[in-house]
């Protein structure tokens, strides 16, 4: 039990630092756009580049982390990860201008590939640790606790290394990922030996069992890729609108404006440390909280259309966080307790890889959108909310009789985990 909680410790390390190294930059863009001389869109793609190539490279880490095991791939990608921190900071020393722009996008490209590799493969190794489901609905509360906190103190951090030096942040990355890397090579060991067939599967024979559980599980798996995808839209949307708005319209700068951005982070974190807790192993459960949450967060975005005051909005925006984080862990549940171990890392990786294109999408969409005015961009946030809410109510179906925790049955041929109906479609 405690080389479990041990492990859980240096995994749950992962994303916060994965977040931090991403989420500290939002405070500082406009520094950063000053700095190299680059407009908004343009500085807002040095958050999107990160998540572009993650998207892409999110599934190949999943099927290699199932083929190879989880750690083999998680080592390499926080060192890669460290790699691309450090091409940032030599560009930011180096060079000025579009020159150090397309190094620092080449270096967060690197780094987006090594959070490919280490975030993602997280959840699914949670599910590996534990063989009790409360447990790993517990610890997957505490991974996404630890995502949403890296969100809480990427701000405050960001813009107190902002005013020591620009690319300060850049600099803290490498030193972050060698840290997590030190705690999972000490800590996390494989829980147990990967079947010898498993590793002699070829990638072909594994993308058609994949495909298969897709067109089984489809309605279901896809809502919950497409909800994670909104939350992290409009989080990173969130962020990007309210760094902009407070810099530019409240001259509010530096550390004012991180603790700022950190009140409606902190009560996302708090809200997913809360449901993670709360969930236990009961899937109704997890569907009708997250639907809460994401009626929550529709409400929030539709108020915010009303009114364009700071203080009513960060308080509004702060009630969205509150829905969102709510809606996190109950889809990390959903998903990795309803599959097979087998396929497990790969499924979870699709889900990760539409988590991060709503990171990627959030920050320059909004960009666009806020030429468009304020009725426009929470316009869309709402229609978005309630698309979530809409999916989770008629798509996420948890099975009408519940089972013995635990219990799993044989479904031509695939393992289905007992209280969440997998219909053919």
């Amino acid at each position: 039990m405690k080389s479990q909680k041990g492990a859980l410790v240096a995994l749950s390390s992962i994303p916060l630092i994965m977040t931090l190294g991403n989420s500290m930059l939002l405070p500082i863009l406009p520094l950063i756009s000053k700095e190299l001389g680059i407009g908004a869109f343009q500085v807002s793609m040095i958050i999107t580049v990160y998540g572009l190539i993650a998207i892409v490279m999110i599934p190949i880490a999943g099927y290699l982390s199932d083929r190879f095991g989880r750690k083999k791939v998680i080592l390499p990608s926080l060192a890669i990860a460290a790699a691309g921190g450090a091409v940032c900071v030599a560009a930011a020393w180096f060079m000025d201008g579009m020159a150090a722009y397309g190094v620092i996008l080449a270096g967060r490209l690197l780094q987006g590939i090594g959070a490919a590799g280490a975030f993602p493969i997280v959840i699914p190794f949670v599910g590996d640790l534990f063989k009790d489901e409360k447990e790993v609905s517990k610890g997957l509360g505490i991974v996404e606790t630890c995502n949403t906190f890296g969100k809480v103190l990427s701000p405050i951090l960001g813009a107190y290394l902002g005013i020591l030096l620009w690319y300060a942040p850049f600099i803290a990355i490498p030193a972050l990922c060698l840290l997590s890397f030190l705690l999972v090579v000490l800590l996390v060991k494989e829980p147990e030996k990967r079947d010898s067939a498993a590793k002699k599967r070829k990638l072909r024979e594994f993308l058609g069992e994949i495909k298969e559980i897709l067109h089984k599980n489809g309605r279901w798996v896809y809502a919950i890729f497409a909800i994670g995808g909104i939350c992290m839209y409009v989080v990173f949307g969130v962020l990007f609108y309210l760094s902009e708005t407070l810099e530019s319209k409240y001259n509010l700068h530096g550390a004012s404006k991180g603790y700022v951005l950190a009140i409606p982070l902190a009560m996302l974190c708090l809200a997913s440390f809360i449901s993670g807790k709360f969930i236990g192993q009961k899937k109704p459960r997890m569907k009708w909280l997250a639907f809460t949450g994401m009626v929550i967060l529709s409400a929030a975005m539709g108020v915010t259309l009303f009114s364009s005051n700071i203080y009513y909005m960060v308080g509004l925006l702060t009630v969205g966080g509150i829905g969102i984080g709510t809606v996190l862990p109950c889809m990390d549940a959903l998903i990795t307790e309803s599959l097979e171990k087998e396929a497990r890392g790969t499924i979870t990786s699709l889900y990760s890889s539409m988590r991060f294109i709503g990171v990627a999408l959030g920050p320059p969409a909004v960009s666009l959108l806020m030429r468009q005015g304020h009725l426009v961009l929470f316009g869309s946030m709402t229609a978005l909310g309630i698309a979530g809410a809409l999916l989770i109510l008629f798509a996420v179906k948890p099975s009408q009789v519940e089972k013995d925790p635990g219990s799993e049955r044989r479904d031509n041929g695939m393992t289905v985990k007992a209280g969440f109906r997998q219909r053919a479609r």
